[in-house]
């Protein structure tokens, strides 16, 4: 029988893997359960591989195979302790994923250097209604792989929630000197703001808070294949 926090870290990455394709990162597993530290992540990883539900793809980072589900599983276990940062959708929810809403797609936006703001288009990409909360929505197209090792790659899109505010480690879209609009990991300390990528060829970006706009943060990601 699986502990709670093992059951929703196990729905958690069932649910990415389902959304994205991806496993999430250690950083967002932790912020899922809320965790202070990544080696909680481990031991609950290390407990759901040893009990048959999970599988470690070798030779692959952030590589996880979910086998198998608690036969009980049900939406309402992966809502009661904590709030994942990715739009919710349901795994018993089997109607209401039929109905789907369109976001727009308003741009593309950098996963690298900085480049020209947002620009308008008419492309809208499919999610399904159950994964939307509260708030507004907006797509981007990614141009770009410096955070490929968040699992985000050129021509996949992503779905932003619109704020103005975000926390340290959430990937932000970030607007720069009202121009140049970017994917960053936001990292906040004293008067100035870090735009982190993830990955090692690129450096972090460093600026004064008052050239840097918080204009969403990053909730999911909507991939084609072709």
């Amino acid at each position: 029988m699986l502990t709670k926090k093992q059951k929703n870290l196990l729905l958690f990455v069932n649910e990415k893997l389902k959304q994205t394709g991806i496993s999430p990162s250690y950083d967002e597993m932790r912020s899922a359960l809320n965790l202070k530290s990544k080696s909680g992540i481990h031991r609950l990883i290390s407990a759901l591989e040893e009990r048959g539900f999970i599988k470690r793809l070798p030779h692959k980072a952030r590589a996880l195979e979910v086998v198998k589900l608690p036969e009980n599983a049900a939406t309402k276990d992966l809502y009661n302790s904590f709030s994942p940062k990715v739009i919710r959708g349901g795994l018993d929810e089997a109607e209401n994923d039929k109905a789907e809403q369109f976001i727009q797609v308003i741009g593309k936006i950098a996963a690298g250097n900085p480049i020209e703001a947002i620009e308008n288009q008419n492309e809208k990409v499919p999610v399904s209604i159950s994964f939307l909360s509260s708030g507004e929505y907006f797509a981007l197209k990614v141009n770009g792989d410096s955070m490929i090792g968040e699992g985000i790659h050129t021509g996949d899109y992503v779905i932003i929630k619109k704020s103005n505010s975000a926390d340290n480690g959430q990937i932000v879209v970030a607007l720069i000197d009202d121009h140049e609009a970017t994917l960053k990991k936001l990292r906040k300390k004293s008067n100035t703001i870090a735009l982190e990528s993830a990955n090692p060829e690129f450096e972090t970006q460093i600026y004064s808070q008052e050239r840097v706009k918080i204009q969403g943060i990053l909730v999911s990601l909507y991939r084609k294949f072709n």
